[in-house]
């Protein structure tokens, strides 16, 4: 996996049920290095802090092989990387062979996969249709939030490394897969319940249906 281009995103002002709110969303290409640190990245704009940011929210990343699909569907966009609110846009990302908790070396930072980007309006907002989030969940190609182990610099053209694989099977792809299933897979679902790399909020929520 080859990163191709670092993003970031400006506070931008969108408007929503009639509310005036903010986003960072807006992600664009920059030429500087990113600095990937324990809770968001540096000059990055994270608003919402409940559902973005954080620990096991600390950098969001998706694949370029995903681009293609997705500028059929939506040809009239502006497009440019970036555009799912990614902070780092990979060649080669691969949901079905992440492992949650499994750790890479990604430029000189240390991280761990740990959980699928979930869409909400904002992505909606973003592409001018809340169609999208449908046709994002329904693809299964949602992308991947990591936790930062060390703190480091990562620059286009890095790699990210397999330093260390999750001892649990369980899957970025089978785990988004059984977040949205009516009916819930006993055995991925027993994976996600024990997987510690999963924040322990979503652990439980979960349990209702083991």
């Amino acid at each position: 996996m080859k990163v191709i281009s670092t993003n970031l995103g400006n506070p931008t002002k969108i408007v929503w049920n009639g509310k005036e709110t903010m986003t960072g969303i807006y992600k664009h290409p920059v030429d500087e290095p990113l600095f990937l640190d324990v809770e968001d990245v540096k000059n990055d704009t994270v608003v919402d802090r409940k559902h973005h940011g954080g620990t096991y929210k600390a950098c969001y990343l998706f694949s370029s092989d995903n681009y293609a699909y997705w500028k059929e569907r939506y040809p009239l966009l502006n497009w440019n990387w970036g555009m799912f609110g990614e902070n780092l846009t990979l060649d080669g990302l691969d949901e079905s062979q992440l492992k949650i908790g499994s750790i890479y070396k990604l430029g000189t930072a240390l991280v761990q996969i740990t959980q699928p980007r979930e869409p909400c309006y904002k992505l909606g907002i973003r592409f001018n249709d809340q169609g999208i989030l449908k046709q994002f969940i329904d693809h299964g190609r949602p992308g991947t939030y990591v936790r930062v182990l060390e703190p480091g610099k990562v620059v286009m053209g890095d790699s990210m490394e397999l330093v260390e694989e999750s001892e649990n099977p369980l899957s970025i792809q089978a785990f988004y897969t059984l977040l949205f299933a009516k009916t819930k897979d006993k055995q991925v679902l027993k994976w996600a319940i024990d997987n510690e790399a999963l924040p322990q909020s979503k652990r439980k929520k979960l349990e209702k249906w083991a």
